[in-house]
């Protein structure tokens, strides 16, 4: 292939980029159908819901910038507890965006371990990776791990979370999603923590869905 028809097969190709991203832009996002999050299960599996949602004040509400979001405990007969985040973004174009913990918690005076990963396995054999963190406040130390979740995908990095709503934005014209968060209390031991954490996130996942498209 000479010169002018590779200049040629490249302005065809740009041309053609342009017009879908034109359309895609004059056409806006994709409709999703989904649930709101207060409407989240108050029982999944053994866990059930303990007190009343949290509800984030105005000024976090506003850094946020969330289009929906649950804030809640869990506990289990057996006394075991969990707390779940999800915060929900309808859209990324405006520049509404999730926040990773790693750049809220510290501001807020929290300690954060060494970067860890946790496998979160599902009902149907499959499993996906999440990111955790011992986190620590004071005397209180609790076990951490959350991922970026939407359009059918658990992602534990930020970076590549942030290329899939790229493409997505383009293949799907969506780029709704969220970051969900389930921290439990640190007892006895941090494995113990752990197993804890999985074990609800597990869980939720089979859930989340309806409520994260």
């Amino acid at each position: 292939m000479n010169s002018s028809m590779r200049f040629g097969v490249l302005l065809v190709l740009l041309l053609g980029v342009g017009v879908l991203v034109n359309a895609w832009s004059y056409l806006g996002e994709a409709h999703v159908e989904r649930k709101e999050l207060k409407d989240f299960p108050e029982a999944i599996g053994a866990w059930q819901r303990t007190g009343n949602d949290q509800i984030l004040d105005d000024e976090t509400l506003k850094v946020l910038r969330a289009s929906d979001y649950l804030l809640r405990d869990f506990r289990k007969p057996e006394g075991q507890v969990a707390n779940l985040y999800v915060g929900y973004y309808a859209t990324q174009s405006t520049g509404a965006t999730y926040h990773s913990p790693l750049n809220c918690l510290p501001g807020s005076g929290w300690q954060l371990s060494e970067p860890g990963k946790a496998t979160i396995p599902l009902p149907d054999g499959s499993s996906f990776i999440a990111n955790k963190y011992v986190i620590k406040s004071g005397d209180y130390k609790s076990l951490m791990i959350y991922w970026y979740q939407g359009r059918g995908r658990n992602v534990a990095s930020e970076y590549w979370g942030k290329i899939y709503t790229v493409v997505d934005s383009v293949r799907l014209r969506r780029s709704n999603g969220a970051m969900v968060r389930v921290t439990v209390p640190i007892g006895d031991s941090e494995a113990s923590a752990e197993r804890v954490a999985i074990e609800f996130a597990s869980a939720a996942s089979t859930v989340l869905p309806q409520y994260v498209p």
